[in-house]
């Protein structure tokens, strides 16, 4: 409690409001919610396999570029790779293309992993605090911790695609709290091309 408390003075502080909207809380299936209460569950680190070495090869390639594109705004080289290894991990995990990500979290929180938005919504991507009691163990905290606030906004995005059958404008405005509006879906699937990547 004591750690929430401080985190939140900080962002008060800081002023490290963010753009986001928020995302609806909405009745889920039972078994969709088993489905994603697994998902942010599993707490294996992000290691990726590979096929072969070509895979591992491209991965390293990918990492050492997104490395240098980020250097600007995350100047902490550990973290910078760390935050990357995970970005990457979770969004395959949720057949997600990493350059979406990248592009949804560059303009939800700008990469600030303490961002607060006036609706509540935390974190790189801004998941709102009611998914942590729908689909997790109630811990909001657990929203400022890198890889749970990567893995949750991945599968919130994740769910969001399917239920509106692939259509990423859409899927967008839903994540966001504002569907069927241009702006937000407009400028993450802009922000997302800065971070496609062509395997050399």
């Amino acid at each position: 409690m004591r750690t929430l408390c401080l985190l939140l003075i900080l962002a008060w502080c800081g002023n490290l409001s963010a753009r986001a909207g928020n995302q609806k809380e909405e009745r889920l299936a039972d078994s969709v919610k088993l489905a994603l209460a697994q998902a942010v569950a599993d707490a294996r680190p992000p290691t990726p396999q590979f096929n072969d070495i070509e895979q591992r090869i491209a991965y390293l390639n990918w990492l050492g570029d997104m490395s240098a594109r980020l250097a600007d705004t995350l100047h902490d080289r550990q973290e910078r790779i760390e935050f990357l290894e995970s970005a990457w991990y979770e969004a395959k995990r949720a057949g997600l293309d990493p350059a979406l990500v990248l592009g949804l979290i560059q303009v939800e929180s700008a990469f600030r992993k303490y961002a607060i938005s006036s609706a509540g919504a935390t974190g790189y991507m801004q998941v709102m605090p009611f998914w942590t009691r729908t689909i997790g163990d109630g811990d909001r905290r657990k929203l400022f911790h890198m890889r749970s606030n990567l893995r949750y906004g991945c599968a919130i995005l994740r769910l969001y695609l399917d239920q509106e059958g692939g259509d990423y404008f859409m899927a967008l405005g839903k994540y966001n709290g504002s569907r069927g509006l241009p702006e937000y879906p407009t400028a993450v699937l802009k922000a997302a091309k800065r971070w496609e990547y062509a395997a050399k």
